[in-house]
């Protein structure tokens, strides 16, 4: 009977061992999936922060980033500890998934909270920024910004077009343009100086609402991994007190 009980330990405490080993591949796979969202954000999209007086862009891609790394290290340290059957190295891993777990929930929180402040920023600063800003000395990174914002999501001007007729850089005497050459659905120099919708994006809507369109869609997407994480972590935390107690039985 005594050996009987003892082989039953044994064959649980193997099968927990790879699942949770399998669990640990999964989460430094969402790990790494993390991080690469957050270092495309930096590369990628990086051009809009300067669009935003807040740097909750930034802010949140250093967070994807660093989240990234600590789920792969945490996978890392679930995967030694697993493989040596290290109940103390379990504790510290179950601990980390408990902390992880817990930082996501909070971020997600504030992620809700400041998208709402975030949305409020883009509709007051986007058509100041780009009125008194653009094609200004000095300010390089802001032209940079509003012409890859009106190519890529092919729209013109903040709200409209029409909102560029107040544009310090458009006032000027020596200028022939009505909208910038970026406005054009074929840039050219000096295609700016027809607004016909043939010419230019006047009929797709400003860039305030493709703007807050995209930041949502990547806020959802965020937000599907997240959870994903999150069962995924909630699994693992199952898997390794159950893995730590049968090492604890098999002791006596």
């Amino acid at each position: 009977m005594e050996a009987q009980r003892v082989k039953k330990h044994t064959c649980g405490t193997i099968c927990l061992k790879y699942l949770l080993f399998l669990f640990n591949i999964l989460f430094w796979l969402a790990g790494g999936a993390v991080l690469a969202v957050g270092v495309w954000t930096m590369v990628e999209k990086s051009d809009y922060i300067s669009l935003l007086n807040s740097g909750f862009y930034a802010t949140s891609a250093y967070i994807l980033i660093a989240a990234g790394v600590v789920v792969i290290v945490t996978g890392i340290i679930g995967c030694c500890a697993t493989l040596n059957e290290m109940k103390s190295l379990l504790i510290v891993y179950l601990i980390l998934l408990f902390c992880i777990f817990l930082l996501e929930i909070i971020a997600g929180v504030l992620a809700y909270i400041n998208y709402q402040e975030l949305d409020e920023e883009l509709k007051q600063n986007l058509k100041v920024t780009m009125q008194q800003k653009y094609q200004q000395p000095g300010e390089e990174s802001i032209t940079q910004a509003v012409d890859k914002l009106h190519q890529e999501f092919k729209c013109c001007g903040s709200h409209n077009f029409s909102d560029w007729s107040d544009s310090v850089w458009i006032q000027a005497a020596e200028n022939e343009r009505l909208v910038p050459d970026s406005c054009c659905k074929t840039p050219s120099e000096l295609c700016g100086r027809r607004d016909h919708p043939s010419n230019i994006y006047k009929m797709e809507g400003g860039c305030i609402m493709k703007l807050e369109e995209f930041i949502l869609s990547h806020l959802y997407i965020l937000g599907a991994v997240g959870i994903g994480i999150a069962f995924l972590q909630l699994l693992g935390m199952m898997f390794t007190c159950c893995l730590y107690q049968n090492l604890k039985e098999e002791l006596y």
